[in-house]
């Protein structure tokens, strides 16, 4: 199996995943962020695709890759999500720890091949893994902010308590 559709399918499945999030979610917040978070899967996506397009087939060839290793299986989804999400706004952190599953998933993978130019492809594809992760924290501080700063000059009057 190439590891490059490996690394697509489970995109494709993570796009979807957080899209269906997304319609399910009655919190305005969580809608938001599950619907950027599909954006940014889709993006990630697209940057496998064009990796694929410039590395040579047997440079990301693995034999022994079975087809149920490129599943995306979400922790989120072993659980009612809902009624997490209702007591916990903060499942984002679940969010987190799949990204950081996908960085070790390929590690894992680059340490079982002995073909050199599959291993660099892997460790490519976890440092993509590692910049999405980035992303992710980013998105969801971005769509958290409003809540913890202050983002009008009014308040620039105010002087500290002593």
């Amino acid at each position: 199996m190439n590891v490059f559709d490996c690394a697509i399918k489970r995109e494709e499945e993570s796009v979807k995943y957080y899209e269906k999030l997304a319609t399910l979610s009655v919190v305005p917040e969580l809608k938001n962020l599950f619907t950027i978070l599909a954006k940014s899967e889709q993006g990630h996506h697209d940057a496998l695709l064009e990796m694929k397009g410039s590395i040579a087939p047997l440079k990301s060839q693995f034999n022994t890759l079975p087809d149920a290793e490129c599943l995306f299986e979400p922790l989120l989804a072993k659980r009612d999500l809902m009624e997490e999400l209702k007591e916990d706004p903060d499942a984002y952190r679940n969010v987190v720890k799949e990204e950081e599953e996908g960085i070790r998933f390929y590690e894992e993978l680059a340490a079982q091949v002995k073909d050199e130019g599959t291993r660099e492809t892997l460790l490519l594809i976890a440092d993509e893994e590692r910049k999405h992760l980035s992303i992710v924290e980013h998105i969801y501080f971005f769509v958290e902010s409003p809540k913890y700063y202050l983002a009008n000059a009014e308040f620039s009057n105010l002087k500290k308590f002593d």
